[in-house]
């Protein structure tokens, strides 16, 4: 493995003092506790009630306005205490700035309910996922091959934390992308992948002639249709019915622009080849396929790449087993293995994404 800068500089070298590398270590090994205590805070409302008071609140002050036992708040504040959530000066509990972060930032908001309500009880069993390649995690909610397969008869609450955490990633990107594709004109495009429709949607908005057909497997189809029934323009939306995964299946053909968002994470790297080599043979010389992907090495700021490769972790407990977020010449080598030839990458789009152009080779 290859790192380009900045990567290549932050990861060769040790960043820690010894204090502070055990310090870290220490952390690993109560990262679960560590978790849900910081969650807590959140859920509770006492990180709230000390942005709200900047004069600082006693521990009693804090259980008698959060309604939980002194017991329960004594054993939180002292826990955030030491994380470094909160700060104590003179008998009184002030919010820090990590503190702020974890009430404030909406990543870490959709992360954190992701990791909760999706992840957590899985990832008990990813050493067996890593030995076997299958999402064995996921047993937690049901017997699927995939997490995709039953994303409908998920709990509520673990659908909505899933979907939010996706649509955070994907959303924020889709009007720069929509600029880059629709400099070529298309006037008809397949969305693979296409999950709720919400991209198809935001095509039909920004162009009143295209069209889109979304493919992706019946099941998720059928969520497709309920999203965006009454919408503006769903009319110019189609679906068409495709287990991926099944190598024999062909991508329909004569389509100006062929996007795939956030989707190719979603396979192994061989699955990946064979999904692109379909594609390409539905394609022309005049076809235009775009891949849009987190690359956690293409990332501007560390903290997003610390954050993709752990949610790599996702996809091998829960969602499949066998799927990771991109090194960017794993995702490079499987569009060459293809048949196809990279035109332009577009980086820093949204939340750091990056943006493949692609045609055939």
């Amino acid at each position: 493995m290859k790192l380009t800068s900045p990567q290549k500089d932050i990861y060769a070298k040790e960043r820690l003092t010894a204090i502070q590398a055990q310090r870290l270590a220490q952390e690993i090994a109560f990262a679960p506790v560590v978790f849900q205590i910081s969650r807590l805070m959140v859920k509770f409302g006492i990180l709230k009630l000390l942005l709200e008071n900047k004069q600082g609140l006693s521990l009693s002050e804090i259980a008698e306005k959060s309604k939980l036992s002194e017991y329960a708040t004594q054993i939180l504040l002292e826990s955030s205490l030491t994380i470094g959530t909160i700060l104590l000066k003179e008998e009184k509990f002030f919010i820090s700035k990590a503190g702020y972060f974890l009430l404030n930032d909406k990543m870490v908001n959709v992360n954190m309910d992701f990791n909760h309500d999706v992840n957590y009880l899985g990832l008990f069993n990813l050493e067996k996922a890593l030995l076997e390649g299958k999402p064995a995690g996921l047993s937690v909610f049901g017997t699927w091959k995939t997490i995709y397969e039953g994303l409908s008869q998920l709990p509520s609450e673990v659908q909505k934390s899933w979907f939010a955490f996706d649509h955070y990633y994907s959303d924020c990107s889709f009007n720069q992308a929509l600029e880059i594709i629709f400099s070529n004109e298309p006037k008809t495009i397949l969305d693979v992948g296409g999950n709720t429709g919400r991209f198809a949607l935001r095509c039909v908005d920004f162009n009143d002639k295209v069209t889109v057909t979304i493919m992706d497997l019946p099941q998720q189809l059928e969520l497709m249709k309920e999203q965006i029934n009454g919408k503006p323009g769903a009319e110019r939306i189609n679906g068409y019915a495709n287990d991926l995964l099944d190598p024999k299946t062909p991508f329909p053909t004569d389509f100006d622009a062929i996007w795939m968002s956030q989707f190719l994470d979603c396979f192994s790297n061989n699955e990946v080849i064979s999904i692109l080599q379909r594609a390409s043979k539905a394609m022309d010389k005049n076809t235009k396929l775009y891949i849009m992907e987190t690359v956690w090495d293409r990332q501007r700021f560390e903290t997003a790449s610390y954050c993709l490769t752990q949610i790599s972790v996702y996809f091998t407990a829960m969602a499949n087993g066998n799927s990771k977020m991109f090194y960017s010449k794993d995702l490079e080598n499987c569009i060459s293995e293809a048949g196809l030839e990279i035109e332009e990458i577009h980086d820093e789009l949204g939340m750091g994404h990056s943006l493949y152009v692609c045609k055939k080779r």
